[in-house]
């Protein structure tokens, strides 16, 4: 019996996160990027982000430790400070001032090997918007990925809160392969 109720609590818990992620935008669990943090601990959650639909590299590589670097200016909307410690890392921009495209292109010249675009919308903790490009000619070649506004403010505000430059993550992580996924995503994200 206790063999039943295990597979059946298994069975309803995959369920819920399926149909959470299938109704979300259109996207379905496959669709989105997931990326752990590491440091800090407080938030240490696997969360997702969706991928840019018509400008932006893949990830080609894996990064088991790389900083997740708020940028500063946050909307990313003009050149970028702290080159030095932006080089090869994953910024962290607000959403909004300008276009995803010229985010993407300032984090790109900066050096960074990825951009996160935090939903400026601070309560949205479930609806990703599709990233567009802008029109423009020169499309940067950088990973570009949407991030619900309620997660990017959870991070910043944790890095505030520790006085901290950045975070650790892990991206891409592969969630298919981890049993625990459910139970290890953000609190206040909807199920």
């Amino acid at each position: 019996m206790t063999k039943v109720a295990r597979l059946t609590a298994w069975f309803l818990c995959f369920w819920s996160v399926f149909m959470h992620f299938s109704g979300m935008s259109g996207l379905g669990v496959n669709e989105l990027l997931y990326f752990r943090v590491i440091s800090p601990e407080e938030i240490g959650y696997i969360f997702s982000a969706a991928p840019a639909k018509d400008f932006g590299g893949d990830f080609t590589s894996s990064y088991d430790e790389i900083f997740l670097v708020p940028a500063y200016p946050a909307d990313g909307c003009s050149e970028l400070k702290d080159r030095e410690i932006i080089q090869g890392q994953v910024i962290l921009v607000e959403r909004g001032g300008c276009s995803f495209v010229q985010k993407a292109r300032h984090v790109e010249e900066a050096g960074g090997k990825a951009v996160l675009i935090a939903d400026s919308a601070l309560d949205n903790d479930s609806q990703y918007l599709d990233m567009i490009t802008d029109g423009s000619t020169a499309k940067p070649s950088i990973p570009a990925l949407f991030l619900l506004g309620r997660d990017g403010l959870m991070i910043r505000r944790s890095l505030q809160r520790q006085a901290l430059p950045w975070a650790v993550i892990s991206i891409p992580v592969n969630v298919s392969s981890l049993a625990s996924f459910p139970l290890k995503q953000p609190p206040w994200t909807l199920w």
